[in-house]
């Protein structure tokens, strides 16, 4: 019995790869999906690869990248020029980088660009202010945020890009797992704002790319 189907033809269908889901895939299941996609000469991400696993990795693919902080896998890094980047990736915290990580790793699987703008937070709103302008470049911003989540509102009533609000689960007490974050964030008073699930950074990434596709469509 075959224990995984590559789905090959999503690229075509929708004008971007199939990602693996590696948290709850063992090694040599990685190595044998990740094999499969080198031999037909495409690029592959895998998302949420647990460091032994990703370290375990690199001595079947020596040429890949793997990001211990977000545990992406990813078999070729693409050397883009991310300081012109259209879509911007902002974090409240440091402590959020996890999710930024993902996101900009699964963009640069689709060979997009990004722009990180970390630990922009609402407790040091200056640090968003002095970033303003760069920020306005972007066509399209993925915001992450944890605790009360308030940096998509804050962001979404500055600046007329559309935005991807992402909760992190980072946080305590009644902000454990990210639900206090995921409730402000739907309950945003700035219009027009999507939420993602929590720590949702891949899910982000895909969002925004549709989003510039269409961007670029017109």
């Amino acid at each position: 019995m075959d224990d995984y189907n590559l789905d090959t033809n999503r690229e075509e269908r929708l004008g971007f790869p199939e990602v693996v889901y590696g948290s709850s895939k063992s090694v040599d299941l990685l190595r044998r999906i990740l094999n499969e996609y080198q031999t037909q000469s495409r690029n592959a991400l895998a998302t949420r690869v647990q460091p032994e696993k990703g370290q375990a990795l690199l001595e079947y693919f020596p040429d890949a990248h793997y990001d211990p902080v977000s545990q992406c896998f990813l078999l070729q890094a693409n050397d883009l020029d991310d300081e012109n980047a259209r879509i911007g990736i902002l974090s409240a915290g440091s402590s959020d980088l996890p999710i930024v990580n993902e996101a900009y790793y699964t963009l640069n699987l689709l060979n997009v660009p990004a722009k990180r703008i970390n630990d922009v937070g609402v407790a040091g709103i200056h640090r968003l202010f002095d970033r303003l302008d760069d920020i306005k470049t972007c066509r399209t911003l993925i915001v992450v945020a944890g605790f009360e989540g308030a940096l998509p509102s804050v962001v979404g009533g500055l600046l007329s890009q559309p935005i991807i609000a992402v909760p992190s689960s980072v946080g305590y007490g009644v902000a454990t797992g990210g639900m206090a974050a995921l409730k402000a964030m739907l309950s945003s008073c700035a219009n027009g704002i999507s939420v993602t699930n929590i720590d949702n950074g891949y899910g982000a990434a895909m969002a925004a790319y549709r989003i510039l596709k269409q961007i670029d469509a017109k």
